[in-house]
């Protein structure tokens, strides 16, 4: 956490309170001043009493706090909501704790109200409505609302200060960011207003306002947030590499550093014994576990079921890699497809083999009906953001089809296709396609029908051997990342299968265009080439006369 500087007296005075308050939930009820760990009395005081010395103006307008889970986290920002309260000298101002579900909104409410029930000083200070889940200071008329999360909660509404426990929950939501920037109006009126974020890591891919916020901070952090940052990251997480690395991050005597309230609100010699006999049951339950209690993040996916090359692929973006740039380079390029209903994606992958080093450099595209964002509502932030990226496009299944022709075309048109065997796909659902190939002169055996399931096999482990041997460069977008994460493999007795974990909620569509292409690549092909194209071409005039 960066040195903030601070206005001494008004630290001293948050402290004062919220060191008072007691904890309602624990034996003996012990103060915030025996059983809270200097970790957050740093933020409180960041957060409340940071002031610019030649200015006096505040300085930390927002905060984000990523702190694995059982880290009194929710308790302590009750605490600091109710000592904001009592700090905040306007009348008639509103302040939020906003939670994404009920159950963590009630419980942030009673431990805010468990507090002032224990002090007679409180009572006298704060009026608490239970069935309001609102805390009144009686001598401003100022309101702290505890609420749960909903597109209409500051409708109308100007919170100076609004904190937002559990806000990786808010990624799942598609109606997230217009919210907070609702909230966050109330930062460029005169009154000011600020935000405080604190979370766990998500237990998915980050997607929507959680992506968009977490980036944020790791940029602020990493020094590149622009010359007058507002928000204050405070982020428990190791290094991007090393969260890689599931030999560092399995090494229980790495835990403590990212556990500030360890022999606190943690016991160390439980969370270990939790990991053992529940968090290493399986893969799956695994990447939960130590994304929840060890912040580390679900992206290309770690277990063992996973894609082999799953552990490579980041290593091998390019993002400068768009398909002008491809096409550039390659002496000869295919195409991969894979789709399915409304539901899915529509993916489509160009693979080209790069002149003299003969590098394959891959591109993908994912195509989807608007109608998936209302079916498939639990992956609607994260292809919204595919979409932001450029990576993924909404339109009507003939505007998709068209296009994919069109892509195609093109590179056929350039003289980059083979004659045969240019155009691979699953055989399933795909007459649409074909007529549409069939307009812009790829058909006949150009196209290939691949098998799916095991038979794309030596797609898989070819793919896994050139990522690991650096002979690979790929676009390196988010929808890709997601896609090879969302990979599982299962083994047959006639080969491995890609498979996705859990139907709706992991698209693998585009990683199977990509398996498609590589199938087709792996065949050595040879580009048909301008001249040959013009024969090409007039011998399919002369069969349609």
């Amino acid at each position: 956490m960066a040195d903030v500087p601070l206005n001494a007296e008004r630290a001293a005075k948050a402290v004062a309170f919220f060191n008072r308050l007691r904890l309602p939930d624990v034996p003996g009820t012990p103060t915030m001043a025996e059983a809270c760990g200097e970790w957050f009395r740093e933020i409180l005081c960041a957060f409340l009493a940071s002031e610019d010395p030649d200015t006096k103006q505040r300085l930390v307008w927002e905060l984000l706090c990523m702190v694995p889970k059982k880290n009194s986290k929710t308790t302590y920002v009750a605490a600091l909501g109710l000592t904001a309260l009592y700090m905040e000298e306007a009348p008639n101002r509103q302040m939020l704790i906003v939670a994404p579900s009920q159950n963590i909104s009630e419980r942030c409410f009673d431990q805010a109200q468990g507090m002032i029930r224990l002090d007679e000083r409180l009572k006298a200070i704060f009026n608490v409505q239970d069935h309001l889940k609102c805390i009144t200071r009686r001598k401003t008329g100022t309101q702290l609302d505890v609420k749960s999360f909903d597109t209409s909660i500051v409708t109308g509404e100007i919170p100076i200060l609004t904190i937002i426990d559990e806000v990786h929950e808010l990624g799942k939501k598609a109606k997230a960011a217009a919210v907070m920037q609702q909230i966050r109006g109330g930062g460029i009126t005169m009154q000011g207003g600020q935000v405080l974020m604190i979370t766990t890591q998500s237990d998915e891919a980050p997607a929507g306002i959680w992506k968009t916020e977490l980036l944020k901070a790791r940029k602020i952090r990493d020094g590149q947030g622009g010359s007058a940052p507002i928000m204050l990251p405070v982020l428990y997480e190791f290094p991007q590499e090393l969260q890689k690395r599931q030999d560092f991050w399995r090494d229980q005597r790495n835990w403590s550093m990212l556990l500030p309230n360890i022999n606190r609100s943690i016991d160390a010699a439980r969370l270990i014994a939790d990991y053992e006999n529940n968090g290493r049951a399986t893969p799956q339950a695994e990447q939960i576990w130590a994304s929840q209690h060890l912040n580390i993040e679900i992206g290309v996916g770690i277990g063992d079921d996973g894609w082999g090359g799953a552990e490579y692929w980041d290593l091998r973006a390019d993002p400068t890699l768009t398909l002008d740039e491809l096409l550039a380079r390659s002496e000869v390029a295919v195409v991969g497809a894979d789709g399915g209903g409304l539901d899915d994606l529509f993916g489509i992958c160009v693979i080209g083999r790069e002149k003299v080093t003969r590098r394959w450099l891959i591109w993908c595209h994912a195509y989807a009906h608007p109608k998936v964002l209302d079916r498939r509502k639990e992956i609607a932030a994260q292809l919204r953001d595919f979409e932001a990226e450029g990576s993924l496009t909404f339109c009507a299944v003939s505007e998709y089809i068209a296009a994919i022709a069109a892509t195609a075309g093109r590179i056929r048109d350039m003289g980059l296709l083979p004659e045969k065997k240019a155009f691979g796909f699953d055989p399933n659902n795909i007459a649409a396609l074909v007529d549409a190939l069939a307009l812009v002169g790829i058909e006949g055996d150009m196209l290939h029908r691949l098998r799916q399931g095991p038979a794309l096999s030596p797609a898989l482990w070819g793919l896994e051997h050139k990522l690991s041997d650096d002979t690979i460069s790929h676009d390196g977008s988010g929808l890709m990342s997601w896609s090879v994460g969302n990979v599982k493999i299962e083994v047959k007795l006639n080969g491995n299968m890609a498979t996705k974990e859990a139907a709706g909620r992991a698209k693998i569509d585009p990683f199977v265009a990509m398996l498609c292409a590589a199938i087709l690549m792996s065949w050595n092909p040879e580009a048909m080439g301008m001249a040959d194209l013009g024969d090409y071409l007039s011998e399919l005039k002369a069969m349609a006369s």
